[in-house]
């Protein structure tokens, strides 16, 4: 199974110049934990923005959520891995870099995100199938 057979490609970007209130509203909207950030050029790498980046700035750092840009808390470059790449390695390098998602691309195109959660689901899944087999 590859990164883009788990991928969820309706996929939520934001500027990263917009305000983090801004941010946290479209999470709300959205019911989502992150956004991705989008990026500002061919040659540019997507982020990724998430609760824990918006709480660590905000909340921890005394920051302002009307002053602070998304770009200010965002992770940028975020974890990004191939279309093709084998989920047990997807998930090897959320492990191994604590995070619970990563962008999957294609040419440095966003085609989706795998989160934690979508590897999880896969994985109960195959366990459901055999456990009815």
């Amino acid at each position: 199974m590859k990164a883009k057979d788990v991928m969820v490609t309706k996929v939520i970007t934001i500027s990263p110049f917009a305000k983090l209130r801004e941010a946290l509203a479209k999470m709300k909207r959205y019911k989502l934990k992150s956004l991705v950030v989008e990026k500002q050029s061919d040659q540019d790498a997507w982020g990724l923005i998430t609760y824990t980046n918006i709480l660590k700035t905000v909340i921890a750092e005394d920051g302002d959520i009307d002053l602070l840009n998304v770009y200010d808390a965002c992770a940028k470059p975020a974890l990004s891995v191939g279309e093709s790449l084998a989920v047990k390695h997807v998930a090897a390098m959320m492990v191994q870099n604590r995070v619970k998602r990563v962008l999957v691309l294609k040419d440095n195109e966003l085609e989706g995100l795998v989160a934690m959660d979508d590897i999880i689901d896969v994985l109960l899944q195959d366990i459901n199938d055999e456990t009815e087999a």
